[in-house]
C-alpha cells in the first residue's frame, strides 16, 4: 500500500545516482550529469534532508516545507529592497532613464570607452586641458596687463617724488 502518488525519477527519497558510475568503460566517452530542474525537486531534496522526520508525519513536512518557502521568498525580496534602498538604486535608475531620454535628440554619438586607458583619458582630459590653458592664458594677460599698468603708476609717482623733492630743495635754498 502506497501513502502517495506513483514515484517519479525525481519524487522517490533517496540518494542521487552517481553521475560517473554508469558511464562505458570507452575512455573517449565523457559524462554527462543531467540535473532535474531545481523547483520539481526541491521538495525532494528537502525530502532527503529530514528523511526520518517525513516517514513520520509527510503532511506535516510539506507545510514545514511550504512555510520555509514562503519565508525564503519573502526574506528575498526584502533583502532586494534593502539593497535597493542603501544605495538609492531607484533615484540612480530614475536619473540614469532621464539620460538616456535627454540623449535620444542628440546628433552625436555617445562617449565610450576604446577599452585602451590611455586613450579614453587622453579622449576626455586633452579638451578639457585645452580649455583650461586658454583660461590660464587670458588669465595671465590680464595680470601682465595690471602689472604693466601698476608698472607705469609706479614710476609716475617716483617722477613726481622726484619732482617735489626739487621743489623743496628750492624753496628751502630761496628761504635760506
Amino acid at each position: 500500500p502506497s501513502n502517495g502518488p506513483a514515484p517519479t525519477p525525481c519524487s522517490e527519497p533517496g540518494p542521487a545516482p552517481d553521475p560517473v558510475s554508469n558511464f562505458d568503460s570507452d575512455p573517449t566517452v565523457t559524462p554527462v550529469l543531467i540535473l532535474p530542474p531545481s523547483r520539481s525537486c526541491s521538495y525532494q531534496r528537502f525530502v532527503n534532508c529530514y528523511r526520518c522526520f517525513y516517514k513520520l508525519q509527510p503532511q506535516l513536512t510539506r507545510s514545514i516545507y511550504e512555510q520555509f518557502i514562503s519565508q525564503l521568498q519573502v526574506s528575498i525580496k526584502e533583502e532586494i529592497q534593502e539593497v535597493k534602498n542603501e544605495g538609492n538604486l531607484e533615484g540612480l535608475f530614475s536619473s540614469l532613464d532621464k539620460i538616456v531620454e535627454e540623449a535620444k535628440d542628440r546628433k552625436e554619438p555617445a562617449w565610450r570607452p576604446s577599452g585602451i586607458p590611455e586613450d579614453d583619458v587622453r579622449s576626455t582630459m586633452v579638451p578639457y586641458l585645452l580649455k583650461h590653458r586658454s583660461y590660464l592664458r587670458r588669465v595671465l594677460r590680464e595680470k601682465e596687463e595690471e602689472n604693466r599698468k601698476v608698472a607705469e603708476s609706479v614710476l609716475m609717482g617716483r617722477d613726481r617724488i622726484a619732482e617735489l623733492q626739487q621743489l623743496i630743495q628750492a624753496r628751502q635754498q630761496a628761504w635760506q
